[in-house]
C-alpha cells in the first residue's frame, strides 16, 4: 500500500502522458512537412536496404465504440474497391521513388478492418506490394484480423499470399463488456478464427486484450485473460483502455459512470498480468508478454527491442513507411503523415504526388531525446555511455539530466555510473519518467491516462 501511495503522488492515477509511440509525438506534427520531404526522404534510403511497410485500411463494417482509431464504416465494398485503386497508385509512386534493391523486412495490414477486402482483393493487394518491393527471405507478413470478419476464403488468400503473422482483437469475452463498447464477439468466434488461422500454417499470433473497460472487475477480466491464454498466442498486447470522447465521438455511447477508477485500473493491470507472467510469459516493456522462444521476447531480453506507432517492434528496418489515409511514416530524417481523410488521401495520390500532409523534421536534440524514450520504454533504462557514443550526449549535460530525473522519482529510478534504471517497482510509472526527457510543451487532453 505505501508503494501505491507513493506512485498516486508522483502522478499516476490522474497523469495523461504519450504512449511514446515516437518523439516528439504526433500532436507535434506540423505542415511543415509535405510530399516533397517524403519522396527526398525515400529516395535518400540506401540502395539494397530494408524497409517496413504499414498499409492502413480505413473501414470497418462495424463501427466499434471503444476505439479511437480513424476508421469509417462502410456496409459494401464499393468505396473499399476505389481506395485500394488509389493505394496501388500510392505503391506504384513510392515504388518509383525507392533506390534500387531495396526489399521488405516487415508488411503489416491493419485498420480499420483489413479482412473486411473480399478475398481477390487480398490477393491483388499482396501481388501489387511484393511487384514494387519484394520481401525479404526473412521478411514478416502480418495481418490484423477481426474473428467477426473472416471466413474461409480470405484466410486462405492471406494464407497463400504468405501471412506469417496474425493479430486478433479480443479486447474481453464477457458479453455484458462487450454490448457496452459495442464489440460482440463471442470466444467460440475467436477460437473459430484461430483454430482456422493455425491450420493454414501461420504459426504466429497475436493478440490484443483492454483493461479498464466499463464494468470490468478482477473476476472479469480474470475469466477473460484464462480463455485467452487457451488460445495459446504467441504474443498479448494488454493495454489500457483511454477513454477519449472528445477525440473520438463514438465513444460518447460508453457511460463514463460504468468506467474503472485509475486505482481500479491499476488492479485489472496488475490482475492480468499476473496470470501472463504464471503462464510462462515474458513481461515486454510496459504493456506485452510474450512466449520465451518468441522473437520479441528474445530482443527484450538482449536490448534489441524496439519502439514505433504499431507499438513494440522487432524489426531493425531504419525506416517504416506508412501508406494509405493517415498512415505515419517515420525515416532517419524525421516523420511523415498522409493526410487523414481518404478524399484529401485520394485526392494527392490521383494528382500523381504523394499524400503527405504534415509531420516533423528532426532538429536540435531530438534524436538524442527519442533515442532516450525509447530505450527507457523498451529496456526500462538508459545506458550512459550509448547516448554519448552514439547520440551526441555530452557527459555532464547526461549528468544534469539523469539528476532531475532522480530528484523528481527518488527511489523509482536508480543513477549509477552506467547509467538510468527503472526497478520493478517503479515500471508503472515509466511512461511519466519518460515524460521527463520530453521537451514539448505536452496538452494533457490529448493524450491516455498514464495507468
Amino acid at each position: 500500500m505505501e508503494t501505491v501511495s507513493q506512485l498516486a503522488k508522483l502522478g499516476l492515477f490522474d497523469a495523461r502522458v504519450p504512449r511514446y509511440t515516437s518523439y516528439p509525438t504526433a500532436p507535434h506534427f506540423k505542415n511543415a512537412v509535405g510530399d516533397r520531404d517524403f519522396s527526398n526522404w525515400v529516395s535518400a534510403l540506401p540502395p539494397d536496404s530494408r524497409v517496413s511497410l504499414y498499409i492502413h485500411i480505413p473501414f470497418c463494417r462495424r463501427l466499434c465504440w471503444f476505439c479511437a482509431c480513424r476508421t469509417q464504416g462502410t456496409s459494401t465494398l464499393s468505396p473499399v474497391a476505389a481506395y485500394l485503386e488509389t493505394l496501388k497508385t500510392e505503391i506504384d509512386l513510392l515504388a518509383a521513388a525507392l533506390p534500387s534493391g531495396v526489399k521488405l523486412s516487415a508488411l503489416h495490414w491493419g485498420g480499420g478492418t483489413p479482412t473486411l477486402l473480399a478475398p481477390e482483393m487480398m490477393t491483388d493487394l499482396a501481388e501489387s506490394v511484393f511487384r514494387a518491393i519484394p520481401m525479404a527471405d526473412d521478411g514478416e507478413f502480418s495481418v490484423e484480423i477481426d474473428p467477426s470478419e473472416i471466413d474461409d476464403a480470405r484466410l486462405d488468400a492471406l494464407a497463400a499470399a504468405g501471412m506469417s503473422r496474425a493479430s486478433i482483437g479480443v479486447q474481453d469475452f464477457d458479453p455484458e463488456i462487450q454490448k457496452i463498447i459495442g464489440r460482440e464477439q463471442s470466444f467460440e468466434v475467436t477460437q473459430a478464427a484461430v483454430d482456422g488461422i493455425r491450420a493454414r500454417g501461420v504459426t504466429s499470433l497475436n493478440a490484443d486484450i483492454l483493461y479498464g473497460l466499463p464494468n470490468q472487475s478482477r473476476a472479469k477480466i480474470t475469466e477473460s485473460v484464462q480463455k485467452l491464454l487457451s488460445l495459446s498466442p504467441d504474443r498479448v498486447a494488454l493495454y489500457g483502455y483511454a477513454h477519449v470522447p472528445w477525440m473520438a465521438r463514438r465513444q460518447t455511447l460508453i457511460p463514463s459512470n460504468l468506467l474503472p477508477t485509475p486505482e481500479e485500473r491499476l488492479t485489472l493491470f496488475e490482475t492480468a498480468r499476473r496470470l501472463f507472467l504464471w503462464d510462462d510469459y515474458d513481461e515486454v516493456g510496459i504493456d506485452h508478454f510474450a512466449r520465451k522462444d518468441d522473437s520479441m521476447a528474445v530482443a527484450a531480453r538482449d536490448g534489441t527491442l524496439r519502439r514505433n506507432f504499431q507499438g513494440y517492434t522487432v524489426d531493425p528496418a531504419p525506416a517504416l513507411i506508412g501508406l494509405g489515409a493517415s498512415a505515419i511514416s517515420r525515416f532517419p530524417q524525421g516523420y511523415a503523415q498522409n493526410a487523414s481523410g481518404t478524399g484529401d488521401y485520394t485526392k494527392a495520390i490521383r494528382a500523381g504526388r504523394f499524400a503527405t500532409a504534415r509531420g516533423h523534421a528532426f532538429a536540435g536534440q531530438d534524436l538524442l531525446r527519442a533515442r532516450m524514450i525509447e530505450t527507457l520504454m523498451c529496456n526500462f533504462s538508459i545506458d550512459r555511455a550509448e547516448i554519448i557514443r552514439d547520440w551526441g550526449a555530452l557527459p555532464e549535460q547526461m549528468d544534469s539530466f539523469f539528476a532531475d530525473v532522480k530528484q523528481q522519482f527518488g527511489r523509482f529510478v536508480t543513477v549509477t555510473d552506467a547509467g538510468l534504471e527503472i526497478p520493478v517497482d517503479g515500471r508503472p510509472l515509466a511512461r511519466i519518467i519518460a515524460k521527463a526527457f520530453d521537451a514539448y510543451e505536452m496538452d494533457k487532453a490529448g493524450h491516455s491516462p498514464a495507468i
